[in-house]
């Protein structure tokens, strides 16, 4: 059995193109074939996690049936009590998988958990969502095939985006019309292009040919060296060509199969300060983080009342934010460091523009303090992904 990762070789956008060809027809008349869609979910899972990866695959069924039953447990229970320890409970259940495989190399000498599969922690976030919005009372019925089409989406399943399940019941309850649903197809061909160029072309000039040179001068200078932070600058343009290259796809497909997946990307490096830049880069990451930790944590300290300021509580909530991020990444110094970094960036950033509210008729604004702004936001966020990139940790601690 042959084994096809999403969105990485030529042979895979060819059998993409053939089986969303009926999908797309269908759609252009009025009609979506659920059927055929879902035959052709499975098929692309099979490519995904068949083969050299079938144990990914045995993984991904177990994990979806554990899921599925204990939404649909915790939806039941919610329609008559209402509980937190249930709550918390259900919360901690749909995230003992992803602990697991996370924690399993911390453990066992770098071996990989038999739970783990590629899309782990994306099909997670999507679980927790939806348990948490059915505490709130938001879902307000539960669809078994809804839900599985939900978790199991092919084109978002390894790396996202990450949707959201009452966004994502919308489009796939309703067909759009003939002019939307060409204004989409419009739009997937752009992305999908835009991808290619991205992904194969920019991310492979930056990753596989200026990378490479970069890390030997900084090896050969040794210490801190101006090769060093090159790295730092090299590896954020890769990363982010890469990963926006790969969710340009992710989103054209689902645009052609009528689902209008939302972005992840939109334009970080001209953000104009830290928090400008979480709401650019990685956006689905950052707002499922946001809306489901930070605000939910902060508002959880305002109800119990454990603090009188609120900038104390907000700054908590940044740190207990971007750490849970950092060792969601993985269990070394570089990305807890990664977090910790990118948490007081973000403190410092809320502390400046009280400041600047408060002096507003002595801070200048123009054109130029703008673009010293997208300056210093684009260095920070440079560095902060050198610390991420794991170079520092070769260059000092393994080199």
């Amino acid at each position: 059995m042959i084994n096809i990762q999403p969105y990485q070789n030529p042979e895979y956008f060819i059998l993409l193109v053939i089986g969303l060809l009926p999908i797309m027809i269908g759609l252009l008349y009025g009609r979506r074939f659920r059927t055929y869609e879902t035959l052709i979910s499975i098929a692309f899972l099979v490519l995904t996690f068949g083969g050299v990866k079938w144990h990914q695959g045995i993984a991904l069924i177990g994990y979806v049936v554990f899921e599925l039953l204990l939404i649909a447990w915790y939806f039941n229970y919610r329609q008559k009590h209402n509980k937190s320890w249930v709550f918390c409970l259900a919360v901690i259940l749909a995230i003992v998988p992803l602990v697991i495989v996370k924690l399993t190399p911390l453990f066992d000498f770098n071996k990989e958990s038999i739970f783990g599969f590629l899309g782990i922690s994306y099909l997670t976030f999507k679980v927790v969502g939806m348990i948490m919005e059915i505490r709130d009372g938001m879902i307000k019925e539960f669809h078994p095939w809804t839900t599985l089409q939900f978790i199991i989406f092919f084109p978002t399943i390894s790396s996202g985006p990450i949707d959201r399940y009452r966004r994502f019941k919308k489009d796939y309850d309703n067909i759009p019309d003939r002019e939307k649903y060409v204004k989409m197809l419009e739009k997937a061909v752009h992305y999908l292009f835009l991808g290619f160029m991205y992904k194969f072309v920019l991310a492979y000039f930056f990753g596989q040919y200026l990378m490479p040179k970069v890390d030997a001068l900084a090896i050969a200078h040794g210490g801190w060296s101006i090769w060093v932070f090159l790295h730092g600058y090299v590896y954020a343009m890769d990363l982010f060509f890469d990963f926006a290259g790969y969710s340009l796809f992710a989103v054209a497909t689902s645009y052609v199969m009528g689902i209008e997946t939302p972005m992840n990307f939109n334009k970080p490096w001209i953000s104009h300060n830290v928090k400008d830049f979480w709401n650019r880069w990685h956006m689905t990451l950052s707002f499922w983080f946001r809306d489901y930790i930070y605000m939910r944590l902060v508002f959880f300290m305002m109800k119990k009342k454990w603090l009188k300021s609120r900038i104390a509580m907000a700054n908590i909530g940044y740190l207990t934010l971007f750490l849970i991020m950092g060792f969601w990444h993985g269990e070394t110094w570089y990305y807890i460091a990664y977090g910790l970094f990118q948490a007081i960036a973000m403190i410092v950033c809320d502390a400046w523009q009280r400041f600047k509210k408060k002096h507003r008729d002595m801070i200048p604004h123009n054109k130029f303090t703008e673009a010293f702004a997208i300056f210093l936001t684009f260095n920070v966020m440079c560095f902060s992904l050198l610390i991420f990139s794991g170079f520092l940790n070769t260059m000092f601690f393994v080199h």
